[in-house]
């Protein structure tokens, strides 16, 4: 082996010695972040799961409106997972998921209890963990978290609208809502969920030009009965 050789190894190995005591050493003044993080990215996993199967069963039961507004809710926590995977990755740890079973009930059944959860999350869980946090001072977190919090702020305002309607007059509702056209867009950096496009900045983020209109189903994808 050649001194060169030798040489440009050594190198190498204190390389990859660097940058694995690094992330260990950047994980090591985070740990409530990161534990935060994942608890989050995995709620936001199961959370993207969740509205899917909501959208299903809107569809099976006729009502692709409905459905519209759930895959663009699982759109946008989608968005909040990505975000959180990357933070944790850039601190050096491993995104976990812990993925559990769907309780899928009607349509009817779905909007309550998404209402319900977006609420718990809004006043309790979030508050929890920012405050959990604030310590740490990891700029990055803190923001992405706080995009999220105030993301399920618009969704719980947009299903709430529904759900109590829905408690007495659901099918007085539904005639309403699958009668028109609905527009659903999402800002790609945080997750923001609104029904008109703007060209103005993001209310969450301030990014401008970053929002993307979610496609309603069309009759094939989502049949009516």
């Amino acid at each position: 082996m050649s001194v060169i050789y030798k040489i440009a190894y050594l190198l190498f190995l204190s390389f990859v010695f660097l940058v694995s005591t690094g992330g260990e050493a950047v994980a090591g003044k985070y740990p409530a972040t990161i534990e935060a993080l994942q608890e989050r990215y995995s709620d936001e996993i199961n959370a993207h799961r969740k509205y899917n199967a909501y959208a299903k069963q809107a569809c099976k039961e006729g009502y692709p409106n409905i459905a519209h507004l759930f895959k663009t809710l699982a759109s946008s926590e989608a968005i909040h997972g990505r975000n959180f995977k990357n933070i944790l990755k850039k601190l050096g740890a491993k995104p976990k998921a812990d993925t559990h079973p769907i309780d899928s009930g009607s349509t009817r059944t779905n909007l309550k209890q998404a209402a319900t959860v977006e609420r718990d999350e809004i006043d309790t869980t979030y508050p929890t963990v920012l405050a959990k946090i604030k310590e740490e001072n990891h700029q990055d977190a803190i923001h992405n978290i706080t995009y999220a919090w105030k993301s399920e702020q618009q969704h719980r305002d947009l299903i709430v609208k529904l759900q109590k309607a829905s408690s007495a007059f659901f099918g007085l509702l539904v005639k309403k809502i699958e009668g028109k056209e609905s527009h659903f867009h999402v800002c790609q950096v945080c997750g923001s969920t609104l029904l008109e496009k703007t060209s103005e900045k993001c209310p969450i983020c301030s990014h401008t030009g970053k929002y993307k209109e979610i496609p309603p189903l069309s009759e094939i994808s989502c049949p009516v009965k």
